[in-house]
Formats: structure tokens, C-alpha cells, sequence
């Protein structure tokens, strides 16, 4: 049974660990099996904790010998992004500059796991700083292959969690998500991801040091979990969920709100704001729009979302605004290349004046009244996470125009961040030999609602993963 474990969701795996059907050590080296058979070719995993994470599991197993009642994730190994601090670990970033940058403690998402019984297995590849391009590929590790495809991107910036899960080298991985970064390695590999509403999970992003970043940042920013199956998912979202005294930030709102009366109404938008849709995108959003259908959703179409060009606009005009002072040393961390893909950014969009900014700020407060309207319509939205198929990776970075193609097709995820509310993204299939999904988008803090309809559209189209990596071209690095 042993060689199987890593296949088991994460719900079957902590439940077989509190059930003393197997031992939490048994779990665990049985991922470790894995990754040790699959990393070389995916390059996922960067920093390997075997040692530290069988004697978490040894610990887990001692504890139940005792009589102790285990959390429900006990036993079950997650990753954690390579910007995401886990204790006694260095929090590289991808780059060589932070090889021993040790975090003193976990960052809260990865302390609420532990304390839930969860094990971190391992660090997972990002771009370099986060800011290198959306293909997961940094300095310090090199690329991340998308195990359906090693010629298209696993997505980013939480791809190598992406590719990690989807392998079966992990139950869970732990990403964040400012733009798409969760639900798109989440649609290009095959997996679920959740982008929670701005406030749902604590989080401490002073990584570098005590100051804390500016308002597009804190607001932006949301750690988010990917699973292999909702039911997983939505596991992790329970944990995750809460407040902590390190972010002020996190409200403490129930994990689950009031049914809703009648058949939920699910809006559907297939082509937000008319920029074009490849038609195997288009395909995956009917497809999740008959299956809610058929669990008893009132689905509906609708013209468009609000406001999606204005508040494009405005995401990049205030992002760029508050990036534009530590740009000249960001730039040299990047390095040569690794630097394009936000300096077309900066060359486009001029930081804004003063009180332009503050126009703006204004700006983004109706964009999200607009949104909180629509959503008081329907309280779900069914659309594209990207709007193509897995591209092939650095796409964004090689020119103007890959850039541009990149930034729409990823436009729905951008807006949502933006206004701050919770979207689950859910495979439906795949086309081409590449997995295809979708994105449910919920009202702020109905994260329960989204999962809800993600399930629905699971429990009618299928699980995709954990896969087999097809062969790459040419050798990656694997994890040290």
C-alpha cells in the first residue's frame, strides 16, 4: 500500500494517518519515493526538508501512540512557495543573493498547516523574485516543466506548486496569488487552486525585512492553496482560515455563511471584455456551465463582467506607481533578462503623480462597489482563468507582443484580484492532450459558495491528477 499513499488525496491521506491505517513516516517517505523519481524531470521541488519533515512525521505518529486526537491534515505533506518563509529554511526567492536568508519562524499559512497536522516536504520554484515573467523559472533553480507538456509553461508564479501536486509529489502546495499566480498553474497542470477574498487568511509578507509593502501590496497579495481535488481544497481553506495578531488584516468572518435562497444564479462570461477566447477555453466554460446546470444552478449568460478595461488600467497604473521607487535595484537583482518582462511594464505604464494617485485610489474603492454590486445580482461568476491553452514558456518576457497576449489572456484573473474576491479554479477536462479549466468567482468572503459550485463541476467532469510527467526534451536540474 505504501507505494500508493502519494496518490491518495490529501483528506484520505490524513484520515488513513489519524486511523492508524498507516504511520505519518510511512506517508511521508512515500512522497519523498516520488519526488525522488519524478523531480529530475519537473524540477518542482528546490528545497528538499526530508529530514525535517520525517521527524514531523515521526512526532505525528508518537502523538497518536499517546492517545493524542490529530488534526485533520495530520501526516500530510505540502510544498511551500520559494517566497513563503518556513522556518529554519532560507526564503531564496529564486535568486542566489537569498541562499541563506533563514526564516526565523513559519509565515502564517505555513504555521496554521503544521498546526492542523500538515508537513512542509519541501520548497517549490518560482520566477526569480516573483517578478521575473509568469513561466516559473529562477536564477537559482532554473525552469519548472509542465509535466503534460515540457514545451508549455506550468504557469507561475506558483508553478512549481502546481507542478509538484499535479505529480503527486505532494498532497498540497501553498502559493499566493496577486494576478493569477494560484489559478493559473492551477488550469495550465491540471489541479484546483483557490485565491481566497483580501482578509480571509493571516499573512506576514515582511520577508526581507520589517517594513511592511504598500497598500497595492497588502491588498493584492493572498496565499492560496492547490489540491488535486476540491474536497482537498477545501480542507486547506478550513485551516487556513482565520486571524492572527502578525495581519491585522485578516477579519475574523465564519468560514461558511447563510445558504442562499432558491438556485444559486451563476453568471457566465466566456470572453471577458470581448478580447477573444481560444475556442478549447471557450469549450471548458460551457462544459463547467451545462455541469452546474445539471446540479441545479440557475445558470445564466451575461453580457460582460464591470468595468474590465477601467480597472486594468488602473491594477497596472497603481502597481506601477508603488513599484517605481525600487525598481533601479529590483531591476539588478533580476539580472539581464530576467528583467523584461516588468520593465515593459514600467516603460508603458509612467508611475502616476501624486494626485493622480490618489484619484486612483478613488477609482479602485468604485471598481469594487461595481463588482459588489454585480456579484449582490449573481452571487457567482463562471469564466475563463486563461484565456488560451499552456503557452509555451517565457512567452511574456520575449516581446511586446507576447507580453500583451500574456497580460489579456490572464485578464480575468487580474480584475478579480483587484477588486478582492475569492475564486476557485477547477479542471474540466483535457483538449489537446493538455488540461483545460475554469474559475468560479464568489462575493467577498462566500469562499464556501465557490467551492461549493467547484464541486459541482468536479463531481460531473472528473479529477485529472496526479499524473505521470511526460519526457523532457533535455536534463533540469533537480532538488538539492
Amino acid at each position: 500500500m505504501r507505494d500508493e499513499l502519494w496518490r491518495m488525496p490529501a483528506t484520505a491521506q490524513a484520515e488513513a494517518v489519524r486511523e492508524g491505517d498507516v504511520s505519518a513516516v510511512e506517508l511521508i517517505d512515500s512522497h519523498l519515493e516520488r519526488i525522488a523519481e519524478v523531480n529530475p524531470r519537473i524540477n518542482a521541488v528546490t528545497q528538499l526538508m526530508a529530514d525535517s519533515a520525517r521527524g514531523a512525521a515521526a512526532l505525528t505518529d508518537r502523538r497518536r501512540a499517546a492517545g493524542h486526537v490529530l488534526g485533520p491534515l495530520a501526516g500530510v505533506p505540502f510544498t511551500v512557495k520559494e517566497s513563503t518563509a518556513v522556518e529554519g529554511v532560507a526564503t531564496t526567492f529564486g535568486t542566489g543573493r537569498f541562499r541563506d536568508l533563514v526564516a526565523p519562524a513559519d509565515a502564517p499559512p505555513v504555521a496554521r498547516l503544521r498546526a492542523a497536522g500538515a508537513v512542509p516536504i519541501g520548497h517549490s520554484n518560482i520566477p526569480t523574485l516573483i517578478l521575473a515573467g509568469m513561466h516559473t523559472r529562477s536564477e537559482l533553480f532554473g525552469d519548472t516543466v509542465n509535466p503534460w507538456d515540457p514545451a508549455r509553461t506550468p504557469g507561475g508564479s506558483s508553478g512549481g506548486d502546481g507542478a509538484a501536486v499535479a505529480t503527486g509529489m505532494a498532497a498540497l502546495g501553498l502559493g499566493n496569488d496577486s494576478g493569477g499566480s494560484v489559478r493559473i498553474p492551477a488550469q495550465f497542470c491540471g489541479v484546483a487552486g483557490l485565491k481566497p477574498t483580501s482578509g480571509r487568511f493571516p499573512a506576514d509578507h515582511r520577508v526581507l525585512g520589517p517594513d511592511d509593502p504598500g497598500p497595492a501590496s497588502q491588498f493584492l497579495v493572498t496565499d492560496g492553496p492547490l489540491a488535486r481535488t476540491v474536497a482537498d481544497l477545501r480542507l486547506a481553506y478550513e485551516v487556513l482560515a482565520g486571524t492572527d495578531p502578525r495581519d491585522p488584516r485578516a477579519v475574523p468572518v465564519p468560514a461558511y455563511g447563510e445558504p442562499l435562497p432558491g438556485p444559486v444564479k451563476v453568471a457566465v462570461v466566456a470572453d471577458p471584455g470581448g478580447h477573444g477566447v481560444h475556442p478549447a477555453i471557450r469549450a471548458a466554460v460551457e462544459a463547467a456551465a451545462e455541469a452546474l446546470r445539471d446540479a441545479g444552478y440557475d445558470v445564466r449568460e451575461v453580457p460582460d463582467v464591470p468595468r474590465l478595461d477601467e480597472a486594468l488600467e488602473a491594477y497596472g497604473r497603481i502597481t506601477v506607481t508603488e513599484f517605481a521607487p525600487t525598481w533601479p535595484v529590483v531591476r539588478g537583482l533580476l539580472g539581464e533578462g530576467g528583467d523584461r518582462y516588468i520593465a515593459m511594464a514600467m516603460e508603458r505604464t509612467p508611475p502616476a503623480s501624486a494626485d493622480a494617485l490618489v484619484k486612483l485610489m478613488g477609482t479602485w474603492l468604485n471598481i469594487r462597489r461595481s463588482w459588489a454590486e454585480f456579484l449582490d445580482a449573481y452571487p457567482l461568476l463562471l469564466g475563463p482563468v486563461f484565456t488560451e491553452p499552456p503557452v509555451e514558456p517565457g512567452l511574456e518576457s520575449r516581446d511586446r507582443a507576447g507580453r500583451d497576449r500574456v497580460a489579456s489572456a490572464m485578464r480575468l484573473c487580474t480584475v478579480t484580484s483587484f477588486v478582492g474576491v475569492p475564486s476557485v479554479a477547477v479542471p474540466t477536462g483535457v483538449a489537446g492532450g493538455l488540461p483545460s479549466g475554469v474559475q468560479i468567482v464568489g462575493r467577498a468572503f462566500r469562499e464556501d459558495l465557490c467551492l461549493a459550485a467547484a464541486r459541482a463541476v468536479e463531481d460531473r467532469l472528473g479529477v485529472l491528477t496526479p499524473i505521470d510527467p511526460r519526457p523532457a526534451a533535455g536534463a533540469v536540474a533537480g532538488a538539492r
